[in-house]
């Protein structure tokens, strides 16, 4: 049985970024004051907030999916505005079509570029010469940029410390249920196996691959996800290209990017990242199921393959892996875009789940946030429940 009881306005479940920066505008835009945040792991923003590409995206990203494009325009530079310690900028980015098997041709993502109003500019004759010509149909820089995970942790922490947030780490939620005055239950197990009950108006559901992994009267999502697990090479690049990123489009797709956290780069292959992929449902623990996978790297053929369209990644030493779970929308397998996930479970009111396909759609959640009418609990309400 629970050993305590709370009361909150609201319980935002991860502390990945988008749980934290939600956390912090329940605090200071909508007037919260008692607000919780739970994360399973030892420390904030360990798992997607880390183990990805750490890119920013302007949008080049996405040739067939013009929506996910145009927010990723919109939204670069609010972010490059909002947490500037954790960008990285010192490095030049190219973006390479293939001559085959690409699904965009060069006059294509050229005309794409100019419909979204994104900066592009031939590569000089250095940068165009990092690739095999017979393979690449032509190079373009390109205005995109990296951020330091680690900086972000650091803002994350001090900021849930000077907004009062209260953060319960190494803990996890099992089961959230309806309650009477509209208050949601939240039942937590921490380490220890210490068992704990909140009382809360809200619940925000930020747990990325997690979504869908509670008990009690949570409904799940409407919306069909897909799980993947997926790894990410960490090399350190030869000099030529250490600062230097690349992306090759759109079909031969690999992206090598600076990974500021670990002053290495990572290394991504359309096919050899994705390891193994299933439809997500209740009762499947995508963390239980990534713990359990024989965690074999791929990395000699990403290699192989790259440097058949880029040599001097031959001259890369490989470091290590990162291995984690990544959630998509399943309606978007076939076009790439990436929009956010927001849904209001209306058959548990005041509970929310929320997924973003990248760090700069952060901005979107909070348009989504502004038009719900959130109200905290009033100080009778609050005496109520504590009863």
């Amino acid at each position: 049985m629970p050993t305590s009881v709370k009361v909150y306005d609201a319980v935002v479940i991860g502390g990945g970024f988008y749980g934290v920066v939600i956390a912090q505008y329940l605090v200071r835009q909508r007037g919260f004051k008692r607000v919780c945040l739970l994360e399973r792991e030892a420390a904030l923003m360990q798992r997607a907030s880390y183990n990805n590409q750490a890119r920013v995206h302007n949008g080049y990203h996405y040739p067939r999916s013009f929506t996910t494009a145009f927010r990723s325009r919109i939204n670069l530079p609010r972010f490059v505005h909002d947490w500037p310690d954790a960008v990285v900028t010192n490095f030049v980015k190219l973006y390479a079509i293939a001559r085959r098997n690409s699904k965009v041709t060069a006059r294509q993502f050229e005309r794409f570029c100019r419909e979204t109003s994104a900066q592009l500019e031939p590569a000089d004759a250095s940068h165009r010469a990092l690739f095999e010509p017979r393979l690449i149909e032509e190079v373009f820089v390109v205005r995109e940029y990296a951020f330091d995970s680690r900086k972000l942790a650091a803002w994350a922490a001090q900021e849930l410390s000077n907004e009062a947030i209260e953060v319960r780490l190494n803990t996890r939620a099992e089961e959230i249920v309806r309650s009477a005055n509209n208050a949601l239950r939240v039942t937590t197990r921490s380490s220890g196996d210490a068992l704990a009950l909140l009382t809360t108006r809200y619940v925000f559901n930020c747990t990325y691959s997690g979504l869908n992994q509670f008990g009690g009267d949570f409904p799940g999502t409407r919306t069909q996800l897909k799980q993947e697990i997926t790894e990410m090479a960490l090399l350190k690049v030869p000099p030529e290209l250490e600062k230097v990123g690349i992306t090759v489009m759109d079909g031969p797709f690999f992206s090598m990017m600076p990974f500021p956290s670990r002053g290495l780069h990572t290394l991504s292959h359309v096919r050899y990242t994705p390891h193994l992929y299933w439809s997500d449902e209740r009762g499947i623990d995508p963390y239980a199921r990534l713990a359990a996978y024989h965690r074999e790297t791929r990395v000699d053929r990403m290699i192989r393959d790259v440097g058949r369209y880029m040599p001097a990644v031959f001259g890369a030493k490989y470091v290590e892996s990162l291995f984690e779970i990544k959630t998509v929308l399943t309606k978007n397998d076939t076009d790439d875009g990436r929009p956010i996930f927001f849904e209001r479970h209306v058959d548990l009111p005041g509970c929310f789940s929320v997924l973003g396909g990248k760090i700069d759609n952060i901005y979107d959640v909070l348009e989504k946030l502004d038009s719900e009418p959130l109200v905290a609990f009033t100080d009778l309400t609050l005496s109520n429940q504590s009863r």
